[in-house]
């Protein structure tokens, strides 16, 4: 997932905490911003892959599954906490879908008794994850309650994807979409401008929008790469293996995907910190709209977020 800096692949904030007993974490949470007002359940520590070369969300994680009595203790103290004012739970860390079915069968059950407000649950998830499940343990979840998963493919361009080592190709990332539409799941597919480098922005930007369009998310968004010190992909650009792109070039990169990304129906957005342009809409209709706002960037007629507004 997104190589930035922040709690929440998709969050301007540095970390996430709420005034509540019920919240035990382990290191920094992420989560994305249509979560800031979910409760956050730690159900795993870090992300069972964690080999991306962009991302140093949870290298200083060993990764485990929470001890399930743990995890329902945190959930009934938050039910006796924050009980009716709760509508979402984000269940974390990195991709607790990983997770079999009968903790994933306990959680949920304790989470729609512990919040009778409860209408949405969601984690992050990787293609492999949802490849492990069978459609009909998909359709399980969804009926408990699990109604929404956030996937990062962050290219669709199969050499980019081996360099960044995200463990998945393209297709993988179809066949997980595809396993969980069936399902009734809904999906937040979030892309990565800058992944490809300078050497292969074009090809990172097209194999996108491609894949963008068979995955055919409900919610589509775009964040750009943040080449952290100490990651692989730092190590590699100091050895001038990688080039980042350049502000235009990332902004060409976005104006290809949504130029050519074609999704039934999804809500766009660039509002992750890491991003210059702030933008949003509906794809595909508000297509033009988007292109001529990321054009007017490359113009220099809209301006962009100041680096120091962009809080990674």
């Amino acid at each position: 997932m997104p190589g930035a800096r922040e709690p929440g692949r998709d969050a301007p904030s540095i970390a996430v905490s709420l005034p509540t007993p019920a919240m035990r974490y382990e290191g920094q949470i992420y989560r994305p911003p249509s979560e800031a007002d979910s409760y956050i359940l730690q159900a795993t520590i870090g992300c069972s892959w964690n080999k991306c070369t962009y991302c140093d969300m949870y290298r200083s994680k060993a990764f485990r599954v929470r001890s399930l009595d743990e995890t329902l203790a945190d959930v009934d103290a938050a039910g006796r906490a924050l009980g009716p004012n709760v509508q979402k739970v984000f269940v974390a860390d990195g991709d607790a879908l990983v997770m079999d079915m009968p903790t994933w069968r306990a959680i949920l059950t304790a989470c729609r008794e512990a919040f009778p407000r409860l209408r949405r649950v969601s984690c992050y998830a990787m293609a492999s994850n949802v490849l492990d499940k069978t459609e009909a343990e998909l359709a399980e979840l969804r009926s408990l309650g699990l109604d929404l998963l956030y996937i990062g493919p962050e290219s669709g361009d199969d050499v980019t994807l081996k360099r960044i080592a995200k463990g998945s190709t393209a297709a993988d990332h179809v066949a997980a979409a595809e396993r969980a539409r069936a399902a009734g799941m809904k999906l937040s597919v979030i892309f990565l401008l800058g992944a490809g480098g300078t050497e292969r922005s074009e090809q990172h930007a097209r194999g996108s929008a491609e894949l963008a369009t068979a995955m055919d998310p409900r919610f589509l968004s775009a964040l750009t790469l943040t080449v952290v010190p100490g990651t692989p992909i730092a190590r590699a650009e100091e050895k001038g293996l990688f080039t980042m792109p350049d502000v235009p070039t990332t902004l060409r990169e976005l104006r290809t995907l949504v130029a050519h990304a074609a999704p039934t129906d999804a809500i766009f957005r660039t509002n992750h910190a890491s991003n210059r342009l702030p933008i949003g809409g509906r794809l595909p209709r508000d297509r033009d709209d988007i292109v001529a706002a990321i054009q007017g960037a490359l113009d220099g007629v809209i301006p962009l977020r100041p680096e120091w507004m962009r809080g990674l």
